[in-house]
């Protein structure tokens, strides 16, 4: 009888240590969400039609910004949404100063969220929201600056009052991001392409993104956003050079 007892107690006592060791049983980390305007707000660039812009402010306003985990990983290009076993979103909405900063700025921390499940996040959505307040109120996108060409310069106010929803894959770039390690941190970039919309001199006047942008020059000659841009068209939001699929309204 006592030997019975004993074979017993001990592996009780074993599932107990192990139970206490691994509340909730699932390792987690922190996940961070950055926006990026790139070089191309920063430091300014030249429109497929030969303007020369800088940006003073460029705000844009963000909500719906969550995090999946999928299997299959998300294919932007078949649209739809995402879904996957862990989710992580931040709550709220956030307007952005996507020039704010120097020529050599960091991408800036829109939030992070703690005690996130640990894996890779592999699929990002956010939309572009009118702002309720502040300097960007009633627009999702406020684009402020000059620009100047063959000795003309001109002052730009350009607002855009589109609500853009986009799903996107995994984030491509010089590193992988979103992967949380147990008790480490990852992070994850919505990243803005603005010679979607204006162009680049740098690139050839055939190039699919030229023929796809409108160049500065409709605004040069006073045209308003809403005239004009077809954001659906623009494909401004990225994941660094990863794809989104993109509804407008």
């Amino acid at each position: 009888m006592k030997k019975r007892a004993v074979f017993i107690a001990i592996p009780l006592l074993i599932l107990a240590m192990v139970l206490a060791g691994c509340p909730g049983g699932k390792a987690t980390g922190t996940l961070e969400f950055y926006a990026n305007g790139e070089g191309f707000v920063r430091q300014g660039f030249v429109s497929k039609d030969g303007w020369s812009i800088q940006f003073d402010h460029v705000y844009i306003t963000l909500d719906g910004i969550a995090a999946y985990q999928t299997d299959p990983p998300y294919d932007p290009q078949t649209g739809g949404g995402i879904s996957g076993k862990d989710t992580v979103g931040l709550d709220g909405t956030y307007t952005i100063d996507l020039a704010e900063g120097d020529a050599d700025a960091e991408p800036l921390l829109v939030g992070s969220v703690s005690d996130v499940p640990v894996g890779h996040y592999n699929a990002l959505a956010f939309n572009m929201a009118r702002a309720e307040s502040g300097p960007a109120a009633g627009y999702s996108l406020v684009m402020i600056g000059t620009a100047e060409k063959g000795g003309q310069i001109v002052e730009f106010n350009i607002n855009v009052e589109e609500e853009c929803q986009y799903q996107c894959g995994e984030y491509v770039g010089d590193e992988r991001k979103g992967i949380v390690p147990e008790n480490g941190t990852a992070d994850l970039e919505m990243t803005f392409h603005f010679d979607h919309i204006f162009g680049s001199g740098d690139l050839p006047m055939d190039d699919e993104l030229n023929l796809g942008a409108i160049g500065f020059e409709p605004f040069a000659g006073g045209a308003q956003a809403e005239d004009v841009l077809d954001m659906s068209g623009m494909h401004l939001g990225h994941v660094g050079e990863g794809h989104c699929h993109c509804g407008c309204q």
